[in-house]
């Protein structure tokens, strides 16, 4: 272990500035605790004038990146600059320079962490990234050390801060999406373009890399299915809380009993007695199943300067102490074609579903679409509809099913939305029924 560490950062923007800052002011507090002294040694960003929330040294900052890669004396570089391709290069050269590299890039690992981890392996040096998943909370060092003894079985996760604070804006406020996009922009909480947030990529991202990591698997962005918020309209909401439901972004790996594991980002209902659908606003949680440990479930912010800062730090401490390269040189995963063939299509993924139909109120539609259900091997397990007192207009139907496959669902769907007595489009969303602790069974 190293008595001491010099770190270098590239990227001085919201985090960059909360890893200096920690690093600036709690290094005796570090030392203490670790054993190890962690020294601030060089700051690289193309901005070297706007004001930060915290005061440099006298000639640290540079808009020059040699100064920091060709400094022999720099052991570890903190890429923070975000994107996929620059960063990309730089992880590269940081790793061929010889420093071991601290990222919280989770689109960059996603895309393309099996080059990199490759160039850190042929370096001997170590790429950490607990700050890519889930900010603050420690999910990674979770998976990797605390749930060691575990054949991890699911894992259900919470890990948009903007996607969460959205939904449970439209279900505490009853606040239209757009409105409610709108006033987390505002308020900081969404990008100014919120897509990659909103249509499930940036959640996509931090499964790829959780879910490589719990399973031991090379998964890839396209292994996912991804749906994301942009299409949540208010009523459905209203309707799913009325029937005991909330509404979430979820992420979810599971491995079936046949060994295939089904990887998928959505919208999805869970029950209000679910822990997961009581975490509120732009806090993230994870909720891991092992077959030793049980459930598990982690919890706290998943974005901000200081929160994703803290994880940083924390990653420069274990790659001091030699504790990240001795766990990244010990990952070991699944060849891609193994991988490939273990992956469950999303076709056969079995859930509960929450479907609302616009249905005109003449006699004889009940019959017809749960006719085509049943015909579908589908079962209702429940219906809602209010009193409507014009007869002939159309009303909201809300049906739930019982467990079925998702091909089944959507071959129902495509012949309910021909029938004359349907107005519109169906709306579908699967209800997650997340499975009860049963280690004492």
């Amino acid at each position: 272990m190293a008595d001491k560490i010099r770190v270098g950062i590239a990227g001085f923007g919201t985090v960059g500035t909360g890893v200096a800052k920690i690093i600036l002011e709690n290094a005796d507090a570090i030392e203490a605790r670790s054993g190890v002294r962690v020294e601030l040694a060089r700051v690289v960003d193309l901005d070297t004038t706007t004001k930060r929330a915290v005061d440099l040294p006298d000639g640290m900052l540079t808009d020059d990146m040699n100064a920091m890669l060709d400094d022999d004396s720099i052991d570890i570089g903190v890429e923070l600059i975000g994107g996929t391709d620059f960063a990309r290069e730089l992880q590269l050269k940081m790793l061929g320079k010889g420093k071991h590299v601290v990222t919280a890039n989770k689109a960059l690992l996603a895309k393309h962490g099996g080059e990199l981890y490759a160039a850190a392996h042929k370096n001997n040096k170590c790429i950490a990234f607990e700050a890519s998943c889930a900010g603050g909370i420690p999910i990674v060092s979770a998976i990797r050390t605390g749930l060691a003894a575990n054949n991890i079985r699911a894992i259900y996760g919470i890990l948009n801060g903007t996607c969460n604070y959205i939904l449970t804006s439209m279900t505490s406020d009853g606040v239209d999406f757009s409105d409610v996009l709108k006033d987390a922009q505002d308020k900081g909480y969404a990008e100014a373009d919120p897509t990659l947030d909103i249509n499930g990529g940036d959640t996509a991202h931090k499964l790829v890399i959780l879910g490589s990591l719990a399973f031991g698997r090379q998964i890839e962005m396209d292994d996912i299915y991804i749906e994301g918020i942009e299409k949540i309209e208010l009523d459905d909401i209203k309707y799913g809380n009325e029937m005991g439901y909330v509404l979430k972004l979820l992420a979810i790996g599971e491995k079936g009993k046949n060994g295939k594991l089904s990887l998928r980002v959505h919208p999805a209902f869970l029950s209000k007695d679910n822990p997961l659908s009581r975490v509120d606003g732009s806090f993230n949680a994870v909720s891991i199943f092992g077959d030793a440990v049980g459930n598990t479930m982690y919890y706290g912010r998943g974005a901000g300067m200081m929160p994703t800062a803290s994880a940083v730090v924390a990653d420069i401490i274990e790659v001091a102490m030699g504790n990240s390269s001795n766990l990244f040189n010990a990952q070991t995963v699944e060849s891609r074609a193994e991988t490939v063939a273990s992956l469950e299509s999303m076709d056969n993924v079995v859930s509960r579903y929450y479907i609302r139909l616009l249905a005109k109120d003449v006699p004889g539609t009940v019959a017809r679409y749960a006719q085509i259900l049943g015909d579908n091997g589908i079962s209702i397990s429940g219906v809602l509809q209010h009193e409507e007192h014009n007869v002939g207009t159309s009303v909201g139907v809300i049906v739930t099913t019982h467990p079925a496959e998702e091909s089944k669902i959507n071959a129902a769907l495509k012949t309910i939305k021909e029938l004359n007595v349907i107005d519109g489009e169906p709306v579908c969303i699967r209800i997650v029924d997340i499975p009860e602790d049963d280690l004492d069974d």
